[in-house]
């Protein structure tokens, strides 16, 4: 897309420049004997408006080369389109089903989405269950298109299991969604095998940057006292963060936001946080925040203190501009709000 409009730009500019030497041949006037008396006589109407719109059509088709010329993807979440737009960069046109704040669990496709799955050369999409509700339509649209799980690429013995299914935010262990760049690398290499080497060395490029966000969380981390390390949120999206991290990981609702919790869950996490001296809870942008608030008021009524620690991206990145609007980004900012407020900083990030 970065790229279709940077040609965009440079083909108006031509087409400007063009405009205005039109113009002035138009209306220029004799200055030398010399001048060919032709130029003296302005330029005929019909003349000027063919030169213009054979600009314009240079203009689109050139536009229209670079876009039939680009892989069109479609994903589901918009870490995985981070991820997608790294690895493709210019050789890929990337659209996300689900924006900002948008909760995966409970997503449900739209006919416009169908749509654009439909169109796309290649779809990506997290698995194992990530997208409950979308599974059969993936399962379908695999009979006749490329549909790649980035996930499929991780062992089974890596992933965290709840009763019969597994913990789908794997992208939460950075180690881990390193494996899921190589399968997205691998996939467009074979989808687009001219551009192979392209993506490939792309991949590795990222990888080094996640390598290094990998050691920086650890580092971070590592800040907190252990027995100040107890993470409790929403619901149980953070399990990865805290087996790679070194956290306990609690939360409201199990690893889907369409499970059901009721006041005896506030109750007995209630309970543990009185019990252990917890002090900060977050929130999370794609998940209501009032069930962590109502933990938190029962808390403080029992003359304890207890404060939100933040706000966490869990199923979905930040919106533009906000620093979090992409996966690395994302990943920084969480740690933050974690590491500043489990050590009683909140919103005092470095």
């Amino acid at each position: 897309m970065v790229k279709i409009l940077l040609m965009a730009r440079m083909l108006l500019g031509t087409l400007s420049q063009r405009i205005k030497n039109l113009v002035k041949t138009n209306f220029i006037i004799k200055t030398t004997k010399s001048v060919n008396k032709s130029l003296e006589k302005p330029m005929k109407i019909p003349l000027l408006k063919t030169l213009l719109l054979s600009s314009i059509a240079a203009l689109l088709l050139g536009l229209s080369s670079l876009a039939q010329a680009q892989l069109k993807v479609t994903t589901t979440t918009g870490m995985i389109a981070d991820l997608v737009e790294n690895i493709g960069q210019d050789k890929v046109s990337v659209q996300a089903l689900m924006g900002v704040g948008v909760d995966p669990h409970l997503y449900k496709a739209t006919q416009g989405d169908i749509r654009k799955l439909a169109r796309a050369d290649i779809i990506f999409y997290n698995g194992l269950h990530l997208e409950g509700k979308m599974q059969n339509i993936f399962d379908k649209m695999a009979r006749k298109q490329t549909v790649i799980a980035v996930t499929e690429a991780i062992p089974e013995d890596k992933l965290i299991r709840y009763d019969q299914l597994h913990d789908p935010h794997v992208w939460f262990d950075v180690a881990l969604w390193q494996q899921a760049v190589d399968k997205v690398a691998n996939s467009l290499a074979n989808k687009d095998p001219k551009n192979a080497d392209f993506y490939r060395q792309n991949s590795a490029n990222y990888q080094q940057k996640l390598t290094q966000l990998n050691k920086w969380v650890q580092q971070e981390m590592a800040k907190v006292p252990a027995d100040k390390r107890v993470l409790i949120t929403a619901h149980d999206a953070f399990g990865y963060f805290g087996k790679a991290y070194g956290l306990e990981v609690m939360g409201l609702q199990g690893i889907s936001t369409a499970g059901e919790f009721g006041l005896q869950d506030i109750k007995q996490l209630k309970d543990i946080i009185v019990q252990r001296g917890i002090e900060a809870v977050f929130v999370e942008s794609s998940v209501s925040p009032k069930f962590i608030e109502s933990l938190v008021k029962g808390v403080q009524a029992e003359g304890r203190n207890l404060v939100v620690g933040g706000e966490l991206y869990s199923d979905a990145m930040g919106a533009k501009g906000s620093g979090a609007d992409n996966y690395i980004g994302m990943v920084k900012h969480n740690v933050k709000t974690i590491r500043d407020g489990l050590l009683g900083k909140a919103g005092s990030h470095e």
